[in-house]
This record gives C-alpha cells, sequence and structure tokens, in this order.
C-alpha cells in the first residue's frame, strides 16, 4: 500500500484554477521531485497535502482518508516545510526545531525529544548554532534549521516547498543526498518541489512534470528528462547528458516553438 495517494486533486483560488485532477503515489522509501516552471502549481500541491488548502479530489495518508483525521493526527504523519521561514522569530535555533515535536508533547518536554532535537540538528550540521536566535542566522542556515524541524517531528512524509532555494551549491548537495539517504533507511516518503532539474535528477526516484496545474510527465529521471519534455515544460532547447546514469540537462535558448 502507497504511504501516500493522490487521487484527483484540483484546486482553485476565486475563479482561478491551479491544479487540475493531478494523481500519483508515494511508497515509503521514495523521493519525489515535483517539478516544472513558475506558476505550475508546485507550491500549491505541497500545501494541498498537508491540508493548509483544501482541495478537490482524495488523498490517502498510510491508507487513511486525511478528510477522517484531525490535524494533530495528521501531524504525526506529515512535516511541511515552507519555502521560507516567514516572519522571523526571537526564538533560538533549538527552540525552533523543539518545535517539531509538538505532536508529540504530553505535559513537558521529555528527554527523549530533547534527544530527537539534537539528533536533528547534528544531522544537518547545525548543532553549533542551537542557542543562536534564528533572525541572526542567513537564509539558508534558516532553511537548514526548518529541514532539521521536520525531521524532528518523526513524520512518515516530508513535504519541502524548495528545501535548497536558500543553499549554495555544497549545502544543496548535501541536504538533498541527507534528504535521499533518509528515505531509505528511516522508510520515508518525501515531496519536494525543485527548481534545480540536474539536482532534482540525481536525488529524486521519481519526477512529477507539472504545468498549468496539470501533470505534464511522471517517471524515473533517466526515462522522463528528454530534450522534449524539457521543451514543452519550460519552452527552452536543451541538450541531455548522461553522467554515470544520471540524466544531465544543459540549456541552450528559448525554443522558437514556445
Amino acid at each position: 500500500m502507497p504511504l501516500l495517494r493522490a487521487q484527483g486533486i484540483s484546486f482553485a483560488y476565486n475563479d482561478h484554477r491551479v491544479l487540475d485532477g493531478i494523481s500519483f503515489t508515494l511508497n515509503a522509501g521514495e523521493v519525489l521531485g515535483l517539478v516544472g516552471p513558475n506558476g505550475s502549481g508546485k507550491t500549491t500541491l505541497i500545501r494541498c497535502l498537508d491540508r493548509i488548502l483544501a482541495p478537490e479530489g482524495e488523498i490517502h495518508l498510510d491508507g487513511r482518508d486525511m478528510l477522517s483525521m484531525s490535524r494533530p493526527e495528521i501531524a504525526r504523519v506529515v512535516a511541511y516545510v515552507p519555502q521560507n521561514s516567514g516572519a522571523l522569530s526571537s526564538a533560538t535555533v533549538f527552540e525552533t526545531v523543539l518545535m517539531g515535536r509538538r505532536p508529540h508533547l504530553r505535559w513537558s518536554v521529555s528527554e527523549e525529544d530533547k534527544q530527537k532535537v539534537s539528533d536533528a540538528l547534528s544531522l544537518l550540521g547545525i548543532s553549533a548554532f542551537a542557542s543562536r536566535r534564528i533572525d541572526r542566522l542567513s537564509g539558508g542556515e534558516r532553511q537548514r534549521v526548518l529541514v532539521a524541524r521536520a525531521i524532528a517531528q518523526d513524520a512518515r512524509i516530508l513535504l519541502l516547498d524548495e528545501p535548497t532555494s536558500a543553499l549554495d551549491i555544497r549545502n544543496r548537495i548535501e541536504v538533498m543526498a541527507l534528504l535521499f539517504r533518509l528515505a531509505g533507511e528511516r522508510g520515508l516518503a518525501v515531496v519536494a518541489a525543485i527548481h534545480d532539474l540536474n539536482l532534482a535528477a540525481r536525488y529524486c526516484h521519481r519526477l512529477l512534470i507539472l504545468k498549468d496545474g496539470r501533470v505534464l510527465g511522471q517517471g524515473e529521471p533517466s526515462s522522463l528528462l528528454t530534450p522534449g519534455m524539457v521543451r514543452a515544460a519550460y519552452g527552452i532547447e536543451a541538450a541531455v547528458k548522461d553522467e554515470v546514469g544520471v540524466p544531465y540537462v544543459v540549456p541552450l535558448r528559448p525554443s522558437e516553438s514556445d
């Protein structure tokens, strides 16, 4: 049984339809990359999967209809990492990551909760920042804190909206490699909206390409990323090379037929 199943997901802001009949499944241990041009619906789909937005269609989490689940029940299964941290807080990094334990907290913070936070900080390489205020970190450091908070949440499904957007190339690789490794080691299902096609091809088991709120294609990067698909999705001509079994997209120029 898939850990996540979305069937016929549609959503509109007033009269503007943003998603139109999105369907896919995701198993434990898989990383699914959401790719596509700006405005294709990636962020909206992520927010629908966490029930921040209420879409049409069906979403099942580990076999359960999400509509039958309370907010705390959803939070014990799904962790959401937004594209940015929103309004800056004076909380420390440790306190911010500890918020990820909220679905599991009882009357007080336990030693287990503190250890989960420490482990997440260590995984993201930010243990040295534990006592620093989050509003005094760089954008890339704050992004790592948000990922650490999701990991500390102990959810089985991670939803990440541009988790590497504020990171330099080394940190992008490190974060994506960590997510890929955690999916395999802990049996997590990871959905990540990513702009970098080459990063997605390297660290995602499958890709879901969106355009104008619809699924343009889905499948393994090696079969999905072709010059024709890149042209259809982004309106550019591109060469697709093979680097050690992983496709590598080289943008060339805007497509004349776009």
